[in-house]
């Protein structure tokens, strides 16, 4: 089967993949608190209609990862993962329509996941059922790999699947949001901070003088932690060239003086402090969780290193515990691996784009498959504005042009 003609099968069923498409959207399956059952059986459902075989694997009971295959045994693999949970909805009245609407109004797909990533989702699945229904003869393997956890770090997600030795593979696709003319070929590694600070409780009448404060002492370590993003990684090579892409990038997308320097440089957000009992005591505890972005380049101890620096310079150590969790080190693949150049002759044969490839300044599940030395790249449909954030959109166009480029890429690797 030649990429033109999956790609005439896919325009052909396009109605039925924004179907499918709008029914993931509008299952809400936020996370927290991961209540991911109900669109785990559509899912298995789906993969049911279309004859596919898959798994059902959980770690513990209220996670359900689903492994599914398709293809030729003993051949190169390339691995699908996708999440099928979403971050929170939040606030109703901050949305300009239903948050798991799945309508199409103007070209656009309305509601939480469009872009992350059910959306990218559904048309990878799609691409693959397309396969299997026109009885494609592919020289190797599909595994997809459709997680419960990803927006709260994969841990019985992605991570366990490696870890007890459900994925090996040669090729990775990722369909998280990048765009139509963008992929991903790197990104920063996630260091999650976690603080307690310490305080000795008096009435709050008497302070500063009688009691320590936890919350302040809290203050003055934040403030010197934004020293932080003053660490940068420098580059060479190929590495310098896409990280000058990149910039260029989110210069284009965020419009935003300066936000260039979340590519190479760490960055920092402050996202939960929580401290003190009641406003009128001395508070003798403080917590605080940090999201820190590690840029390719610079590892995460040397942030632990610099951080534990700034405790010690201001005589907080007997005072400060602090823990770290996540992916500490950004990770990338190269350019001229046969699935970059796979995506692009696709984009350019399909779109007539010539695809940027270029480093995210978050980060993913991606990490696990790079770390695991499984050549990875992500792409998938998006509007940048609305993720994790209100009024999440896709471009309708995107998602079926998506849908074509998975399949075009499952085609020249394995087919």
């Amino acid at each position: 089967m030649t990429s033109n003609e999956i790609w005439s099968v896919i325009d052909q069923r396009q109605q039925d993949l924004l179907d499918f498409c709008a029914k993931l959207i509008q299952i809400p399956s936020e996370n927290p608190p991961c209540d991911v059952e109900d669109v785990t059986k559509f899912l298995c459902d789906f993969l049911d209609s279309y004859h596919i075989p898959y798994e059902v694997v959980r770690p513990i009971p209220e996670r359900p990862n689903i492994l599914a295959t398709f293809g030729k045994k003993g051949g190169k693999r390339v691995v699908f993962n996708g999440h099928c949970d979403v971050v929170p909805a939040g606030d109703r009245e901050k949305w300009d329509f239903p948050p798991y609407s799945g309508q199409i109004v103007d070209g656009r797909m309305l509601g939480r996941g469009t872009s992350d990533m059910k959306c990218g989702l559904g048309a990878s699945l799609f691409a693959i059922a397309m396969l299997a229904q026109h009885n494609a003869q592919l020289e190797g393997e599909i595994l997809y790999t459709i997680v419960p956890d990803e927006e709260t770090g994969g841990y019985h997600g992605t991570q366990w699947l490696f870890e007890h030795g459900y994925i090996q593979g040669d090729w990775g696709i990722v369909p998280e949001p990048t765009g139509y003319d963008n992929i991903e070929v790197g990104q920063k590694g996630n260091l999650g901070v976690h603080i307690v600070m310490s305080g000795r409780s008096a009435h709050g009448s008497l302070s500063p003088y009688v009691g320590e404060s936890a919350v302040e002492r809290m203050g003055e370590l934040m403030q010197a932690m934004k020293s932080l993003r003053q660490i940068h990684g420098e580059y060479t090579g190929e590495i310098a060239q896409v990280m000058e892409v990149s910039k260029q990038a989110i210069r284009d997308i965020q419009k935003v003086p300066g936000v260039e320097n979340c590519m190479d440089h760490v960055t920092l957000n402050f996202g939960v402090v929580q401290g003190g009992s009641k406003y009128n005591m001395v508070a003798d505890k403080c917590e605080l969780d940090v999201d820190c972005r590690v840029p390719i380049g610079v590892s995460g101890q040397q942030v632990k290193d610099r951080l534990a620096q700034i405790v010690a310079g201001l005589g907080l150590e007997g005072c400060c515990q602090i823990t770290y969790r996540g992916g500490e080190t950004g990770n990338y693949c190269s350019i001229d691996d046969p699935i970059v150049r796979s995506a692009r002759r696709c984009a350019k044969e399909l779109m007539g784009v010539d695809l940027i490839a270029a480093y995210q300044w978050a980060s993913s599940d991606t990490r696990y498959f790079r770390e695991a030395g499984i050549s990875t790249i992500q792409y998938g449909p998006s509007n940048a504005e609305g993720i994790h954030t209100y009024n999440e959109t896709v471009d309708v166009k995107d998602v079926v042009n998506a849908c074509k480029m998975y399949a075009g890429m499952i085609l020249d690797l394995i087919g």
